[in-house]
């Protein structure tokens, strides 16, 4: 059965070129991303989603600019509500930026995410907890404590965030940054600024 997979592939070659599979890929992606328009508070032009991207809760809360890349696996998540608490969250992706595969994005406050932004794969960007941190909690299972947020994420234009990276609560990153792979940024980090590490440091300031 496999081999016979390899050589319909092999003949298929012949009929379809490279470059027209790459163009019905590129339709596919705008089709899904069309289909899926419907779950976004808005969705700009040229969305290409690398399906299959989960949407877990609260499209109506998420929007999206122009000619921006989701990639494969990608799942967001604007909780308006957990556990009777009630909240009015809100996702932003600015136009020209890219979230790289299996990248979570999951809000109950704010994230919003400027223009021209790009991270690499499995990056984490979160605004909240499941409670903060108080002895008075730590005897509630972590899955039941109130969700709890210490302030929006903002990253602002032109930021390059490597691979594997997190975002925590309450942090502003600032125009032009690069963020090191594997990093965990836990503090605003100013313009133009390369930094790295758990926690994240900076290593450079470009002036």
């Amino acid at each position: 059965m496999k081999k016979l997979v390899v050589l319909i592939g092999y003949l298929f070659s012949y009929i379809i070129s490279y470059r027209t599979l790459l163009f019905f890929q590129l339709v596919g992606r705008r089709f899904y991303a069309a289909w899926l328009s419907k779950e976004f508070h808005s969705i700009g032009r040229h969305v290409d989603w690398y399906p299959p991207v989960r949407v877990l809760r609260g499209g109506k809360y998420i929007s999206i600019g122009n000619n921006v890349a989701i990639g494969k696996n990608v799942t967001l998540t604007a909780w308006d509500g957990f556990e009777g608490q009630h909240f009015h969250p809100q996702i932003v992706i600015g136009s020209n930026s890219s979230i790289g595969d299996d990248s979570h994005l999951t809000a109950i406050n704010k994230i919003w995410i400027g223009n021209n932004v790009l991270t690499g794969k499995k990056i984490l960007i979160t605004d909240n907890a499941h409670g903060a941190s108080v002895l008075e909690l730590m005897d509630i299972a972590p899955n039941k404590r109130p969700l709890y947020s210490k302030g929006p994420v903002i990253i602002e234009d032109n930021v390059w965030i490597g691979e594997k990276t997190s975002i925590m609560p309450g942090v502003h990153i600032g125009k032009g940054s690069i963020i090191g792979a594997n990093s965990v940024v836990t503090k605003d980090i100013p313009p133009y600024c390369i930094v790295g590490g758990n926690p994240a440091k900076i290593l450079r300031v470009l002036d």
